[in-house]
C-alpha cells in the first residue's frame, strides 16, 4: 500500500527479521475483510496512520519459520507448526490489558494490518505470544481458521455481550443486520448463544438471505427500499411480533443503526460491530422512553479467538469461503466496498 485510494501493489519484499520475542510466520492464509477496503481508502486515517509502504492484512494463519533470540522454550513452537494469530497486542500495562481485552488497550496498543505489517505477505513477524497453536487437523484447512481472527471473533463477542445482558432466551427474537462476512457467523452464534431465541436475518439481498438461511436463521427479510412498517409487516408474519428483542448489527451505516432502534422493542439492545459510517442518529425519547440499549463490541480478546476456533474444531460453526490469490487483491477490495461479497474472500499462499 503506498497511499490511501490507490491500488494495492504486488512487490517483493525483503523478509522480515523477526525481533527477540517475535516468530517468523509463512503465511498460508489471510482473510479479506471490508476494514481491509476502508484502510485503503482513508476511514482508518485517524485512529489508524500507518507509515507508507504499508502491507496490510489482519485475519491471518501460518506455519512458524523462525524464532526469534528470546522466545522461551515454554511455548513450544517448532519449525513446520501451523499458528492463527491474535491480531490485538496491547502495551499489556493498561487496565484493559491487564483485564484481558488488548485489543482495547488504551496504552500503546497496536494492530496487525493496521500498525505492524500484516498478512497480504508470505512472510510476517509476529509476537509469540499473540500466535495460538492449532492441530495438525485444523491446520490441513488454514483458510478456515485465517477468518476466525476477525469475521469468526468479532461477532461472537458481540453476541456474547447481548447474552450476558439478557436479551436472549426462549420467547426472544434476536435479529442480525448484514449478512456478510461477520454477519453469516453472527447468525450461527445467536443459534449457539440464543438458548432458543427466534433468529431473524436481516439483509439486502435475497442471496445473502439465503446464506444466513442455511447457517441457521429461521426468517429472513430483505429490508431492501424497505419502510420499517413493511419490515415489521413481515416481522409479525413470522413471529407474531412486530417488535425484535436484540439486534447485532454487523453494518454499521446510519441507515442500518437507525432501523435497528426503531425496530426494538421496550428493553432492546442493540450491539453493533459494523463499521459502515462515521456517526450514527436516533432520537432521543424512544431509547430513553422505553429503556434501550447501544452496545459497542470490537473486535475480540484472546480468550474470544481461543473460544470459536475451538468451536469451529468441533464441527459446530459453517464457514461461507472463497479462496482467492493475491495477484486479485484489488479486485476483491473493491468487491468488499461495494458490499458484493457474501461470506469471507481468502489470500491462500499453499
Amino acid at each position: 500500500m503506498h497511499g490511501y485510494n490507490e491500488p494495492l501493489r504486488v512487490e517483493e519484499v525483503a523478509v522480515p527479521e523477526p525481533g527477540p520475542d517475535e516468530i517468523l510466520l509463512k503465511v498460508a492464509a489471510t482473510g479479506m475483510c471490508r476494514s481491509d477496503y476502508q484502510l485503503q481508502d482513508g476511514y482508518f486515517k485517524g485512529p489508524f496512520p500507518v507509515d507508507f509502504p504499508y502491507i496490510p492484512g489482519h485475519e491471518v494463519t501460518g506455519r512458524v519459520s523462525g524464532l526469534g533470540s528470546g522466545v522461551p522454550s515454554t511455548v513450544g513452537y517448532t519449525e513446520g507448526d501451523m499458528v492463527v494469530v491474535n491480531p490485538s497486542w496491547g502495551d499489556g500495562t493498561c487496565r484493559q490489558c491487564r483485564e484481558g481485552n488488548e485489543q482495547l488497550c488504551s496504552g500503546n496498543g497496536r494492530w496487525v494490518g493496521f500498525g505492524p505489517p500484516g498478512g497480504f505477505a508470505e512472510y510476517m513477524a509476529v509476537e509469540c505470544r499473540h500466535a495460538i497453536p492449532v492441530s495438525e487437523e485444523a491446520a490441513k484447512t488454514p483458510e478456515l481458521l485465517a477468518p476466525m481472527t476477525d469475521a469468526g471473533m468479532t461477532p461472537y463477542r458481540g453476541m456474547r455481550k447481548l447474552r450476558e445482558a439478557g436479551k436472549l432466551g426462549p420467547g426472544r427474537t434476536v435479529a442480525v443486520t448484514g449478512i456478510g462476512g461477520l454477519g453469516s457467523y453472527a447468525i450461527q452464534y445467536a443459534k449457539l448463544l440464543g438458548s432458543g431465541a427466534t433468529v431473524v436475518a436481516l439483509a439486502r439481498s435475497d442471496n445473502k438471505l439465503n446464506v444466513a438461511k442455511e447457517n441457521g436463521a429461521d426468517y429472513g427479510i430483505n429490508v431492501r427500499d424497505k419502510s420499517v412498517e413493511a419490515i415489521q409487516d413481515e416481522l409479525e408474519a413470522f413471529t407474531g411480533r412486530r417488535k425484535i428483542d436484540a439486534i447485532l448489527d454487523c453494518v454499521g451505516s446510519e441507515a442500518s443503526i437507525s432501523m435497528g432502534f426503531d425496530l426494538l422493542g421496550p428493553e432492546g439492545a442493540l450491539a453493533a460491530v459494523g463499521l459502515m459510517s462515521h456517526r450514527v442518529e436516533h432520537n432521543q425519547f424512544p431509547f430513553v422512553g422505553t429503556e434501550l440499549s447501544y452496545l459497542g463490541s470490537f473486535w475480540g480478546n484472546h480468550l474470544d479467538l481461543v473460544e470459536v476456533l475451538s468451536l469451529a474444531e468441533a464441527g459446530l460453526v459453517k464457514h461461507n469461503v472463497t479462496k482467492v490469490r493475491l495477484e486479485d487483491v484489488n479486485e476483491n477490495l473493491e468487491a468488499l466496498g461495494r458490499g458484493d461479497v457474501v461470506g469471507r474472500r481468502v489470500i491462500v499462499f499453499d
